[in-house]
């Protein structure tokens, strides 16, 4: 299973239920890796999300605490559990947790590969994801050369769970 952000320089993801910025080949590159693949997602990140419905092209999973959510184009799950059993048929290849906080740390110690778009700034942060290069189980594989958005500094990393 791969798990899929974009973190600041302190591993910072959000800010009131928003991402701290959006970058066009950031948003590329979620949409290439992602197309075709089933996804993971809390409700708030689903909802959060243009006319809060599920992406084109995917298969949306969400985990919600609520036993009534449900949304169109979406499979809705209570627990941890119940979202690994639907994807235990699926190539871990072909999976990818999308956030939010909660959910990235819940499914974190499932996933093999994680997909971080590092953006050498600080925001002002209130949802964070785990430092994967202070994590002892991670190693990052791949560094894309720094690119830039207007005055952003950015990079594209892979890192993958030793074994």
């Amino acid at each position: 299973m791969n798990l899929i952000t974009a973190v600041d320089r302190h591993w910072g993801i959000g800010k009131n239920g928003r991402l701290l910025v959006s970058i066009p080949e950031d948003q590329r590159l979620f949409r290439q890796e992602t197309l075709g693949k089933t996804v993971i997602m809390g409700r708030k990140t689903l909802e959060s999300l243009p006319g809060g419905q599920p992406l084109f092209g995917r298969t949306t999973l969400v985990l919600s605490r609520d036993p009534k959510y449900g949304v169109k184009g979406a499979k809705c799950f209570t627990s941890v559990e119940a979202v690994l059993e639907a994807v235990k048929e699926v190539p871990g290849e072909d999976v990818f947790v999308a956030g939010g906080g909660e959910i990235y740390r819940a499914f974190l110690p499932f996933c093999h590969t994680a997909h971080v778009t590092y953006i050498d700034y600080a925001y002002e942060a209130d949802t964070y994801f785990p430092n994967l290069d202070k994590d002892p189980e991670w190693v990052m594989d791949l560094e894309t050369e720094e690119a830039t958005y207007f005055d952003l500094c950015y990079s594209f990393r892979r890192y993958v769970r030793k074994r």
